[in-house]
């Protein structure tokens, strides 16, 4: 029996990772994180729970990378820190790769594998070719899986792309190639079915960044996601093109450059690129700065600007600043404040509501329409996206003449099986989201988020209390200190009434019980949230301090 479980990205955007196995052979494709939802208050990052993976540790046998993003590679060091396995991907996305594990400490303890497209490897029983796909980075891999069952094609993150270099387009001859001979299951990208009709090309796109580069008097910043080295070497030609110079700025900005200019995906001539300390040495109409923060990320470079934080760059009047980017769900707040910070400082701003000059990396219908013509198969997944995109894509395909007891549209943990009498979802697993904040990982449950909602929306009040053990008498307090929850001249009764309150549960409660503190602390939460609510309509976190001496 061949099993596909998912174990995130079936039913959200990120936490990508899927499990693949077959009798005693287990292979996971993918590791990817998601970014806080806005109730995830204080929490850095979120990954997939591994209980599954923990279960079936003797049976791994390795980790296949489709491409370098970090919806797809963000979990893997917290996977590698606990599971030693082979890591398979190409060479883009394992440089990627190796400098988030040096990060971590695990860059000598981990077996990177290199595997160009084209190739196939073995995990017996599986033979997994790597099928190069066009995305909005480079190196991306679709996987054609040949299991006993059948072949099982994942298309991972793709577009139809026709650009003049082959090398920078989805290899659709091959998955053709796999259509004539039989193709079990289609796993297919659902991120944009949403969207009728392609993709624009990243031509287009090349050429309004041109016609607003040549048109900008003053600067020019173009924000942008470090990793999409397509647009980086479109932005690089354009500055060669109009004479201007080159700042790459940004960490991520500057890591992701270096990698691909090693491996010959960038291109320039030297004495095109400047390091942003020499930018005061230049006319403004000489500078090009390509940067990070086009999602508004907090002390990333562009908000750094647009708040006039910016050691060496101060946005003025005559400035051209161009997000050439998508607003990623959630932080379109964060974008729009940048913009209008832009706007205050004498920018031009340039944004995709305004001009074409983002174009996506997730095929749009008629692209998904084709792969799934291309590749016949006999079942059909949706992958990758939320819910509605899960069935929005089963419809589309059901439409195309799919009989809808082939289509099997699986959420996270939901078991995916096929043998001989076919295929269809058959019991589920255990998953979830492990918060990770700071160094803490999944220390971050319901209780404490609760704890911090109610911090944030309510503030805190402290009760400081020193009562006699023996007789049960207040010695000190009860003494009332807030944060967030001011007590002024206006609301002074609170403090005496407040008090009043904590007073009459302590007389309620006998001094001998042995569970007196725990039952005052408990009753007094319980009493003083009652109190705030009726009297000012606010909801405080209430802290109990009570020392017996």
């Amino acid at each position: 029996m061949l099993k596909i479980i998912p174990l995130g990205g079936l039913g959200e955007i990120g936490l990508n990772m899927m499990v693949v196995e077959y009798g005693q052979v287990v292979f996971i494709i993918d590791a990817g994180l998601m970014f806080p939802e806005e109730h995830m208050l204080g929490v850095d990052i979120v990954i997939p729970a591994m209980d599954y993976i923990r279960e079936n540790r003797d049976r791994l046998h390795g980790i296949i990378i489709t491409h370098a993003h970090e919806d797809h590679i963000g979990a893997l060091p917290y996977l590698l820190k606990e599971f030693r396995i082979p890591v398979y991907g190409t060479a883009f996305t394992l440089k990627i790769v190796r400098k988030k594990l040096i990060e971590f400490d695990l860059n000598k303890y981990v077996d990177l594998n290199l595997v160009n497209p084209g190739e196939t490897i073995s995990i017996d029983p599986f033979e997994i070719e790597f099928i190069r796909v066009s995305h909005s980075t480079i190196d991306g891999v679709g996987l054609a899986i040949k299991t006993p069952e059948g072949v099982v094609v994942h298309t991972g993150d793709f577009r139809i792309s026709h650009n003049a270099d082959k090398m920078k387009n989805t290899d659709i001859s091959s998955f053709a190639r796999l259509g004539e001979k039989g193709v079990l299951a289609l796993m297919s990208d659902s991120t944009n079915v949403e969207v009728k009709g392609y993709t624009a090309s990243e031509q287009e796109v090349g050429k309004n960044l041109e016609r607003l580069i040549v048109a900008a008097s003053g600067r020019v910043i173009v924000a942008l996601f470090a990793s999409n080295v397509f647009r980086i070497q479109t932005v690089i030609d354009i500055a060669v093109l109009t004479h201007r110079k080159v700042i790459f700025h940004g960490r991520s900005m500057e890591q992701i450059v270096t990698v691909a200019t090693e491996l010959g995906h960038i291109n320039y001539p030297p004495q095109t690129i400047l390091d942003i300390k020499q930018i005061s040495k230049y006319r403004d109409d000489q500078i090009v700065v390509i940067t990070t923060g086009s999602q508004g990320e907090p002390m990333s470079a562009l908000v750094r600007m647009a708040s006039g934080m910016h050691k060496h760059v101060k946005i003025k009047k005559g400035d051209s600043v161009i997000l050439s980017s998508k607003d990623i769900p959630g932080n379109e707040k964060a974008i729009a404040s940048v913009i209008n910070r832009l706007y205050r400082r004498g920018a031009d701003v340039v944004y995709s509501k305004i001009a074409q000059v983002h174009t996506s990396g997730h095929a749009h219908q008629e692209e998904l329409k084709l792969m799934l013509n291309l590749t016949k198969p006999e079942y059909f997944i949706p992958i990758h996206g939320e819910y509605r995109h899960l069935v929005v894509h089963a419809r589309l395909v059901e439409k195309l003449g799919m009989p809808r007891e082939n289509v099997i549209v699986a959420e996270d943990g939901k078991v995916i099986t096929f043998d001989e009498d076919g295929g269809r979802l058959e019991g589920r697993v255990q998953t979830g989201r492990i918060l990770v904040d700071g160094k803490g990982i999944g220390d971050v449950g319901r209780s404490v988020l609760k704890e911090r909602r109610e911090l944030s929306e309510g503030g805190l009040v402290v009760v400081t209390m020193i009562l006699d053990e023996e007789t049960g008498v207040v010695l000190y307090g009860p003494e009332l200190i807030s944060k967030g929850f001011v007590f002024d001249a206006a609301t002074g009764y609170l403090v005496d009434d407040a008090q009043c309150v904590i007073l009459e549960i302590l007389e309620d409660i006998d001094p001998g019980s042995t569970t007196r503190i725990e039952q005052i602390k408990k009753k007094m939460q319980k009493a003083l949230k009652q109190y705030f609510a009726f009297t000012i309509n606010r909801r405080p976190l209430i802290v109990p301090v009570i020392v017996e001496v």
